[in-house]
């Protein structure tokens, strides 16, 4: 009977699904589990082998935890808005849904032929509108609510407009804008309608403002830092300039100490919590106002080191700063205008990442410094980033290296920090040692008790103030796209109002153009159906805005982050039209058990997600305030690129990988000159080689190049049809390289090939067997075949030609031993995700059973259950040959009993004049003299004696015999 490996995945995978054999319960006797993948994007290229890699990890544990009794979750979905989509219906004309189902299609096959324990009951897609019914219910929850510092905690806005309405804003305590203007309850009642609006916008936890965005025109859109590489954007390449737009922000910056501080209570990796914890950047030190001579404005700086303040020679600000217009003098203005101009088209990421670079243009103006009053030329330079901090740094040379190579190149001068500065002890009032600290006073001025003077100094002189600052900026909401969650928002006079949640959700629009209007807007501008009806509570048509009842609708769309940061909640009670998700369900599985994915998301999803789980729990919405207890960031499968080398200048002509070799060594070089010159008929002095990714499915493995296959691809055939390959033995040699696995770079393995040669057990088999989960590896598609070899070694133990050839015969010692290290080993690896050593100790098992002999159920039938979380399917249809009429998947996890471990039998060496010559097998509670009787009266002894009497013979029990002759 032959392991037809094909037909027995089908048959269980439609067993599966008919059964729902992986369906979760809300509420069971059993403890909950929850495990969790990222979703993915559905992009139109599908699934390449690298993607399933946390998946199988996940899957694996999963189907543990339910041998283990557990009731679990393991949820998928599809987070299926997003910018890719949109583009292709901009090149098409094809609408994003339409292109989006049939990626979707594609994904779930490729899914489900791997044999995901998936509950696909639940599935969400956050382009659904049931589901981003409850995005937009977030939002306006967000919006009607604001931060309150002293319950530390996010609170109802109406709770605000009370305290407002009572005794005015000077004694609340919140979140909100730096510009805050202090008003009474007289001054607030008197306000208009419109004025309280405006005045709560700066307080609440989603707001409109002017902010400084990534914005891509060739896209028409905002782009986040992550969505930027080299300046251009990632999808596309296009350029990216910084632009002041009114957007929607998040004010994730209220939840900047408790983002921190839950890091603590979270079991997650300490590079991921490293890279939260820099993003949130915490800074104590000091906030210092400087006067602009002769202008009305200041400049706010923050401080780490208010003690260097006496250091300071220039002050830089950020090219987009607001004061920078208002204060660069007339002879300064065409230097500064292009300086800035040139800096917008340079991305904050590269700004940052710039180390190297030092530029900056004097505006002409000087502060004024607060305690010696000395003129402080203002410089403008793009290291600092208008986003972060106040936009302002004070410059001390002389205590920062940035800063004394910036006042060197422009020749800017230098003091003493300390000069003309009295810090004895006799300097200092009584009250400022109370302030600085009066213990060990006499042991000189350190840097703290220098802080705490000057912020004192500043204190009194109403220009500076201690403070806590925090790297993490607001997050912009906004995106000028057509494919994404609309805004439940519409505009009175210009002021946003919420649409009430009994009307959600509010569903895209049809519209022609999925590019921005001709005058700028959004895509959402071209929806000719997009103005809402107060009276009638629905969605109409543009032409009967009047602006009394009939109002314009938000034309900007949500980010992609907004879906992705409360799926898993969603997942709890994935079909609830009432409510996200209810409260029974919340209660039961509260939180996410394990969370397997990407570290790339550590400042985006996994910040904003953390963020929108503590505002819900502030909300009473939620149970808990941190969405995944342990989260593990799998690596990368890599693939193996190859390259073809095109000569430069002639487009048809490719030389093979041994010129490029040559062309790459000094000794060599001259040799690969005229081998290139001689193949395109040149006598130019210097040729180039260009080295062309080309695709790996036509590359055997011996890296030569099937040239025909090629030429007639149908999508980069044109390419090569006329295409000129200098061969060697008949064949083209391509190039390879261990590079990220992308279609781009035409490295991309699918994944349905791997299954239809070998089965989803020997791809599940293969990815865990690759290495460590968490490290990067390379994918060899020859490597797949030992692991499926293994597969079939496994088959051929439980059935050989005459069908099934386990049977209720007693275990032997030997196979008992076997089955228990291995149920102990693969316990421990599941336990600690070293997925990669379980495969092995499956195979030195079976390996070891078949030596064995084995044939007893009693073994054959528990192995089975170890392996079935790595290899489901062989593992299903064994356990029904085994007569089992349920699945495998609710099979008890085997027990380990260390009793089968103890060694009762020892394999002495017998040496004679201390040369081992055989072993012997013996009991290990043998009496010594036993022990010698045995051994003499073995007839190999006999044959090394022939005859004489052993002089002594030295026995140490449990480890050696020695004759001595």
């Amino acid at each position: 009977m032959q392991y037809n490996f094909n037909e027995i995945e089908a048959k269980w995978q439609k067993y599966w699904a008919e059964n729902q054999t992986f369906k979760a319960e809300n509420s069971s006797e059993k403890p909950k589990y929850y495990v969790l993948d990222m979703f993915p994007y559905p992009s139109g290229a599908g699934l390449h082998v690298g993607h399933p890699l946390g998946y199988i990890a996940s899957d694996i544990y999963a189907r543990y935890k339910r041998h283990q009794g557990f009731n679990v979750l393991h949820p998928q979905g599809y987070d299926s808005f997003g910018l890719p989509a949109e583009q292709y219906a901009i090149q098409t004309g094809q609408h994003p849904a339409i292109t989006t189902a049939e990626n979707i299609k594609t994904y779930r096959r490729q899914l489900d032929q791997i044999g995901f324990s998936f509950d696909w009951s639940r599935e969400v897609r956050t382009s659904d509108p049931s589901y981003y019914k409850w995005t937009q219910w977030i939002f306006i929850q967000l919006f009607n609510s604001w931060y309150n510092k002293d319950s530390d905690k996010a609170e109802a806005i109406s709770t605000l407009e009370r305290i407002f309405a009572s005794e005015g804003n000077t004694k609340v305590n919140a979140v909100c804008d730096d510009d805050i203007e202090s008003f009474s309850a007289n001054d607030w009642n008197a306000f208009s309608s419109k004025k309280q609006q405006e005045i709560l916008l700066q307080y609440r936890l989603t707001y409109l403002a002017e902010t400084e965005v990534n914005w891509c025109p060739d896209l028409g859109t905002v782009l986040a830092n992550d969505e930027i590489v080299n300046g251009v954007s990632e999808r596309g390449g296009y350029p990216v300039i910084r632009k002041k737009m009114t957007q929607w922000s998040m004010r994730i910056s209220a939840y900047a100490e408790r983002l921190l501080q839950g890091l603590d209570d979270i079991d997650w990796t300490d590079a991921l919590k490293e890279s939260q914890r820099n993003w949130i950047g915490k800074s104590v030190g000091a906030s210092v106002t400087f006067k602009v001579k002769n202008h009305e404005a200041v400049i706010d700086v923050f401080t780490t080191r208010p003690d260097t303040i006496f250091g300071v020679s220039f002050m830089t600000l950020a090219p987009e700063h607001d004061l920078v217009s208002q204060i660069t003098t007339s002879e300064q203005k065409d230097a500064v205008e292009a300086y800035v101009l040139a800096s917008s088209k340079r991305s904050e990421r590269d700004r940052m990442a710039d180390v190297k670079t030092i530029s900056g243009v004097f505006t002409g103006a000087y502060a004024e410094h607060p305690f010696t009053k000395a003129p402080i030329p203002i410089w403008i330079g793009d290291y600092v980033l208008a986003g972060y901090g106040t936009g302002a740094v004070m410059s001390v040379p002389c205590g920062d290296q940035r800063d004394y190579d910036f006042a060197k190149h422009f020749n800017i001068p230098i003091p003493n920090i300390f000069e003309g500065v009295d810090i004895s002890e006799e300097a200092f009032s009584e009250k400022e040692k109370t302030i600085i600290g009066n213990s060990d006073f006499l042991n000189g001025m350190n840097y703290k008790k220098a802080t705490k003077r000057v912020i004192f100094e500043l204190e009194q002189m109403g220009q500076g103030v201690g403070k806590t600052n925090y790297r993490l900026r607001d997050a912009v909401f906004s995106r000028q796209r057509y494919w994404g969650e609309p805004f439940p928002v519409y505009y009175v006079e210009g002021m946003p109002q919420m649409i009430s949640a009994e009307h959600l959700p509010i569903k895209l629009p049809e519209v022609e153009k999925y590019l921005p209007t001709e005058t700028g807007e959004p895509p959402l501008g071209n929806a000719t159906v997009w103005a809402w009806d107060t009276l009638k509570n629905e969605v109409v048509s543009n032409d009967l805005i009047d602006n009394k009842h009939i109002h314009p609708l938000e034309l900007n769309t949500m980010p992609g982050w907004a879906g992705s940061s409360w799926y898993f909640n969603r997942y709890m009670d994935a079909h609830n039209t009432e409510v996200f998700a209810s409260k029974e369900a919340l209660n039961y599985w509260k939180d996410v058990d394990l969370y397997i994915g990407g570290s790339e998301h550590a400042t985006g999803h996994l910040l904003y997600a953390r963020f929108w789980q503590k505002f819900l729990f502030d909300k009473g919405e939620v149970p808990v305030d941190e969405f995944a207890k342990k989260l593990i960031n799998q690596g990368m499968i890599l693939g193996t690129s190859a390259f073809v080398y095109r000569v430069s200048g002639f487009p048809n002509k490719y030389v093979p990988k041994s010129v490029w070799d040559k062309f790459n060594s000094k000794e060599t070089f001259e040799v690969a000159q005229d081998i290139v010159r001689d193949f395109v008929g040149s006598d130019s002095a210097l040729v180039d080689l260009i080295p062309i990714h080309v695709k790996v499915g036509y590359v055997n493995a011996s890296d030569e190049l099937n040239i025909e296959a090629l030429k007639n691809d149908s999508e980069f055939g044109k390419d090569y049809a006329s295409a000129d390959f200098l061969l060697e033995d008949g064949v083209y040699t391509v190039g390879r390289d261990v590079e990220k696995m992308s279609k781009s770079k035409l490295n991309v393995v699918n994944p349905d090939d791997i299954v239809k040669d070998y089965g989803a057990d020997s791809l599940r088999l293969y990815e865990m067997f690759l290495g460590p989960l968490e490290q990067y590896k390379p994918w060899n598609t020859a490597g797949i075949s030992g692991v499926h070899s293994f597969l079939k070694k496994l088959w051929k133990l439980y059935v050989d030609e005459n069908g099934l050839r386990v049977n209720d015969a007693p275990a032997t010692q030997e196979a008992l031993k076997t089955l228990h290290k291995t149920i102990k080993k693969v316990q421990e690896d599941i336990e600690s995700f070293s997925f990669n050593t379980s495969v092995s100790t499956f195979m030195i098992a079976v390996n070891e059973l078949v030596a064995q002999k084995c044939t007893s159920k009693t073994v054959l039938e528990p192995l089975l259950i170890l392996i079935s979380p790595y290899a489901p399917h062989i593992a299903e249809e064994l356990w029904q040959k085994l007569g089992h009429k349920t699945s495998i998947a609710t099979a008890t996890f085997p027990k380990f009993e260390a009793k089968h471990l103890v060694e009762s039998n020892k394999n002495y060496p017998i040496s004679f004049n201390g040369k081992m010559r055989f072993t012997m097998e013996l009991p290990l509670d043998m009496s010594k003299d036993d022990i010698e009787k045995a051994v003499l009266a073995n007839e190999k002894t006999q044959e090394q004696l022939a005859g004489r009497t052993p002089k002594k013979v030295i026995v140490v029990p449990g480890k050696i015999v020695n004759i001595v002759g």
